[in-house]
């Protein structure tokens, strides 16, 4: 029974803390549109389910969950429990707001400054491509001009994971001798594989592990690999499959967690707490 606690002691040891980690508004915007839902009628029940489920893996993740994201799912079981409730008869004068109307605004306020920030980075996109020079030969070898592919965000990334897992469910259960993989070690496995294909597809990365703890230490790892700047991570439509490409860190490439000058300047920064 002692295995549990070796593994939580791996997680504890490697805390997770992502640039692109984004927030609940952002978690909820992920849903809306994976659901292809109305954002002025959003069905709160469904939308409140899911996003626990989000939540319930990024807890199992031990990824750096913020009190926000706790307080949000707080606001939506409250939006529920409201919307439950009787509701006044709509002829009266002063009629009771609809308690999803104020989740809605802030939906709408944060939407717009994201589709700014977007906008911006695109243009800037743009005009810095303008001075490449693209390479002929390929261009002419490869044909007409592949899809573009989109970069994925966190919760398209944690949605494919929880999808990992409950397929593992399914898997039929072998007794195989106790094993802890480092997410260090697990990193230089999956560079070792990257290096011999051009791409891989997510569920590929976990095609060599049968357990719990190994399956999420191979996501951590990925995860890790994204922050150093070691792969790049897209897929070909919104919610399509995901595939990772290996890539030549830059040198600016922030340095590994496990690194003490790297915990010692994540604490020490502007807005680091080095009490956490």
């Amino acid at each position: 029974m002692s295995e549990p606690q070796e593994f939580e002691s791996i997680l504890e040891a490697y805390p997770v803390k992502l640039e692109m980690f984004e927030g609940p508004l952002d978690l909820l915007l992920h849903l809306i549109k994976k659901n292809e839902l109305n954002i002025y009628d959003i069905p709160i029940t469904l939308v409140t389910q899911q996003y626990l489920e989000y939540l319930d893996v990024m807890q199992v993740l031990n990824l750096d969950v913020a009190g926000e994201f706790l307080v949000m799912a707080a606001t939506l079981i409250h939006i529920k429990s409201r919307m439950l409730l009787p509701r006044p008869d709509p002829s009266q004068e002063d009629p009771e707001e609809d308690p999803r109307d104020a989740l809605i605004r802030r939906l709408l306020e944060h939407q717009k400054y994201k589709a700014a920030a977007e906008l911006l980075h695109e243009r800037e996109t743009v005009r810095s491509a303008q001075w490449m020079r693209p390479d002929a030969l390929l261009a002419e070898i490869a044909g007409e001009a592949p899809e573009p592919e989109l970069e994925v965000d966190l919760f398209s990334l944690i949605a494919a994971f929880r999808n990992v897992l409950e397929r593992a469910k399914q898997r039929p259960q072998i007794r195989l001798p106790t094993e802890h993989i480092t997410i260090e070690s697990r990193i230089e496995m999956l560079l070792t594989r990257l290096s011999e294909t051009e791409a891989c597809g997510f569920e590929e990365l976990f095609e060599d592990v049968n357990t719990r703890p190994g399956l999420i230490v191979t996501f951590l790892a990925l995860l890790e690999m994204i922050r150093l700047k070691l792969v790049r991570v897209f897929q070909t439509a919104s919610f399509g499959p995901i595939r990772i490409y290996k890539r030549a860190r830059p040198a600016d490439a922030p340095r590994p967690l496990s690194d003490p000058e790297a915990v010692h300047k994540a604490g020490s920064g502007p807005g680091g707490d080095s009490s956490s």
